[in-house]
């Protein structure tokens, strides 16, 4: 409590105990309860009363500079009374008395249960300075021991806990590795020397040693008839099954060695091995194999065929894997080459090989090549179309030749060779463009190399191998050239066309757009039309006015004799017709136009032209028809003139000026005829129309007369006419009712004759309906009763049969025959019992009774 040191008396409970500082002799001692303590002047209390420190069972505490204690286990003190304390000393205390803790000593560790090490667990302790334990063993600073459970651990001042362990529990296909630390002995007693490894494999719970470590735990590798287990060996050292194993060893353990595989200390698992199966109809190369002797042969190979199962040895591996048996069929062979001298057998008779040579096995038949063999490849008849082939190249002689219509099998110095084409030339020949329609497209190399960039992924596989192939379309030719021969030949449409090995298309390059420009268009087969083709030039009148026109011309090619190469051959002699068509063209309209006038020129153009391109004969000096050019057998039939425009804006503005002048004044000249026309025909209406109105007045006249006259008539009819028509007319309604009168009272009759008709027939069915019910409940009523009866006569038969007659006759005559013995019993021959209240004849009683005594006296 606060202020409570100042106090003069304390009392101080039982187990509970205060420090009094004497300030004379500055000695400080101990006070202990229960007493009442009374402070002197020279006294000081250093501390409150404090309760006694009990350790409980199971417990301790750790009391740092404990007091010194004789033989008897009394205090020692010094000269001055001060108690003697173990400086820098710990003391552990157990279970006792409670106790006070004296001057200078302090709690170092509060009162602590014990630890408790259950089974399979253990402490390990580290000695931190010498003793000698209660087993008179010596023990030195640094040196582990292990204390192991189940037990309760009692601390010392000598050792401190390092760590707690746990026993390793060991289950069955599982094994430990274990390390020595230093040199120790291990629990079977065999001596460890520092880093040695060793495997514990007696499955159970272990406790390593102080001076051991877990490296590691090992699972069982399960071993069957499909995996095995690669090991290889650390140190030379023998195994569980008695073998040697040599330091860098690799082996094989399979599951007739054992079942489950758990490796040693200085075995190492590379891997697990599955097993190699190879089915009848496979086979493998194994490299490097294991001779008879253990020891793999290296360089060496061995070739296993199905139907097979083995694991593969250290060492070995396949070659290309497990391969399949080669099947070959009737159109198909293998290309074989020896890789060393061998005897081939499989042949007959067998043939010696040497490294290098090369055969070919045709089917049918199955064929393993042996390890001396090499599989260059397997070839297959190649079935072609008449109007298909395939270029094959000697391999031995280089020759390049062409298979066309007809199944062929390669050799084995043949190969298949591609024909090298130029990519323009290929977008030519493919199948999807038609040289006829799609003329109008134009091929160009450099969109083509553009266009090949952006569609990749849509290009055609290009076989080169194939014979080229190119259908030449009707009234087209195709010009072939031989480089070999060199010789050409022109093929005309239609016909199909195949490229020898040396052959090539004669490209065209033409000239194409308004105006022309040179190189527009790649071809390969020439149309021999007609066709025309479009220009657009400029030409200057002598007069200065420089116009620009778009002509197109019509053309074709004229060819007498196909057969004829020469003059066939013409047709390609210019690589450009169309070019130098234009061009032609364009020079002569160009001297026929600078020689005449704009004006001249704007009012006979077209002859001007025809002339200019075609001509005049010399012998009629008549404009020619038609212009052929000898060099290509080109001839123009015509000349169109689509559009002339001049060229300079002030040309074009008077010409402009002139065709509106022009315009205006057939306009104003037309309409001023119009409106000459429109008085006419209005001056001709306006004459129609008086005369019609004439004619419409004496029409009306005549008319009126005609009514006038029809008005007479009428009254005079009307006022005849009137009386007698209401005269007709009342006796037409009186008759007109009466006759419906009559008619109404006979459908009157009719109808109630139907009336009492239909409830008589209703009144009868009801009768009828009635009568039938009563017949039918009668009948069911009748049949009722007559079952009943009869039940009721078997039931009385039954029952009659079932008593029997005597005892019926016992049952009627029962009630009499007590009577009369109960009467004879009292001595009474007669009797009668009333109740009191019902009267009694007693004259007919009596004469009954008196009439048996009467009809028994009659005969006396």
């Amino acid at each position: 409590m606060p202020g409570q040191q100042d106090a003069s008396v304390f009392r101080i409970p039982p187990y509970h105990y205060l420090h009094v500082l004497d300030q004379t002799t500055n000695v400080t001692r101990l006070e202990t309860g229960p007493q009442t303590f009374v402070r002197k002047d020279n006294e000081v209390v250093l501390l409150n009363p404090e309760r006694m420190i009990t350790v409980p069972p199971r417990h301790y505490c750790v009391v740092l500079n404990p007091v010194l204690r004789d033989a008897d286990n009394q205090v020692l003190l010094d000269n001055l009374g001060q108690v003697r304390l173990q400086h820098a000393e710990d003391e552990v205390r157990l279970q006792q008395e409670p106790f006070p803790l004296y001057p200078g000593e302090e709690l170092k560790i509060k009162v602590t249960l014990l630890t408790v090490v259950p089974a399979l667990e253990a402490l390990r302790l580290k000695v931190s300075r010498d003793f000698t334990d209660t087993n008179n063993q010596e023990r030195k600073a640094g040196d582990e021991i292990l204390f192991e459970g189940p037990g309760t651990y009692v601390p010392r001042k000598e050792i401190e806990v390092v760590g707690q362990h746990k026993a390793i529990v060991i289950k069955p296909n599982t094994a430990i590795k274990l390390r020595a630390t230093r040199e120790t002995v291990d629990r079977n007693g065999k001596n460890r020397v520092a880093g040695e490894e060793w495997m514990l494999k007696k499955y159970g719970a272990y406790l390593p040693g102080v001076y051991e470590e877990l490296v590691e735990s090992c699972t069982a590798t399960f071993l069957t008839d499909k995996v095995a287990v690669h090991v290889i060996a650390a140190q030379t050292f023998t195994d569980e099954t008695g073998k040697q194993r040599k330091s860098g060893e690799e082996y094989l353990i399979t599951v007739n060695e054992m079942e489950t595989f758990i490796p040693d200390v200085y075995e190492q698992v590379v891997g697990k091995v599955n097993i190699t199966t190879l089915t009848n109809r496979q086979y493998c190369v194994i490299v490097n194999p294991i001779g008879e002797s253990g020891k793999p042969q290296l360089g060496a190979k061995k070739l296993i065929k199905g139907e097979i199962s083995f694991f593969l040895q250290p060492g070995e591996s396949l070659e290309n894997g497990i391969q399949e048996v080669f099947i070959l069929g009737d159109n198909e062979g293998i290309v074989l080459r020896a890789q060393e001298a061998f005897k081939d057998q499989f042949v007959t008779p067998p043939v010696d090989r040497q490294p290098g040579d090369k055969w070919m096995l045709k089917g049918p038949m199955e064929y393993i090549p042996p390890v001396e063999v090499e599989v260059v490849s397997k070839r297959r008849a190649i079935p072609l179309h008449e109007n298909e082939g395939i270029y094959i190249r000697n391999t031995n002689t280089g020759q390049v030749r062409a298979v066309i219509g007809r199944t062929y099998m390669m050799g084995e110095d043949e190969e298949l060779w591609e024909k090298n084409l130029p990519t323009i030339v290929r977008t030519l020949i493919s199948a999807q463009r038609d040289t006829a329609a799609d003329r109008g497209d134009w091929i160009n190399p450099n969109k083509e190399k553009k266009k090949k960039k952006d569609d990749l992924e849509d290009e055609e596989v290009f076989d080169a191998s194939r014979v080229v192939t190119f259908q030449v379309p009707h009234n087209a030719a195709v010009q072939i050239y031989d480089y070999k021969s060199k010789k050409s030949r022109v093929t005309f449409g239609p016909d199909l066309v195949m490229l020898g090995p040396d052959e090539h298309f004669t490209q065209l390059s033409l000239s194409a757009g308004k105006p022309k420009k040179a190189n527009m268009i790649r071809a390969i087969a020439l149309l021999l039309g007609p066709d025309f083709s479009s220009d657009v030039i400029v030409v200057e009148t002598s007069d200065h006015a420089r116009l620009q026109l778009e002509i197109s011309y019509n053309w074709h090619f004229e060819i007498k004799d196909k057969e004829n190469s020469q003059e066939s051959s013409k047709i390609f002699c210019v690589a450009d017709f169309v070019g130098d068509l234009c061009k032609a063209m364009a020079s002569k309209i160009r001297g026929a136009v600078s020689s005449v006038t704009f004006d001249d020129f704007h009012k006979n153009s077209a002859k001007i032209i025809q002339l200019a391109v075609f001509g005049t004969d010399q012998e009629t000096r008549k404009a020619r028809d038609v212009i052929m050019f000898p060099a290509n057998k080109l001839v123009v039939t015509s000349v169109d003139i689509r559009a002339v425009e001049p060229v300079d804006q002030r040309t074009r503005d008077s010409l402009q000026k002139s065709v509106t002048l022009a315009i205006e004044i057939t306009t104003q000249s037309q309409e001023a005829a119009a409106r000459r026309e429109a008085e006419r025909i209005e001056q001709e209406a306006r004459g129609k129309l008086d005369r019609q109105r004439i004619m419409d007045e004496a029409q009306a006249e005549k008319a009126r007369k005609e009514l006038l006259s029809l008005q007479a008539e009428s009254s005079a009819v009307e006022s005849t006419g009137q009386a007698k028509a209401e005269a007709i007319s009342k006796a037409e309604a009186a008759r007109i009712e009466a006759e419906a009168g009559v008619q109404g009272a006979r459908l009157r009759a009719e109808a109630q004759k139907i009336e009492t008709e239909s409830e008589l027939e209703r009144m009868n069915a009801a009768r009828e309906a009635d009568i039938r019910f009563a017949i039918e409940n009668n009948n069911i009523e009748i049949e009722k009763a007559e079952k009943m009866a009869k039940i009721e006569t078997d039931k009385f038969n039954q029952m009659v049969t079932v008593l029997g007659r005597e005892t019926i006759q016992a049952m009627a005559s029962g009630p009499q025959d007590h009577q009369v013995k109960m009467l004879q019993s009292l001595g009474l021959s007669s009797t009668l019992i009333t109740d009191g209240r019902t009267p009694i004849n007693l004259l007919n009683t009596a004469g009954g009774l008196l009439g048996n005594m009467t009809q028994g006296s009659l005969p006396q």
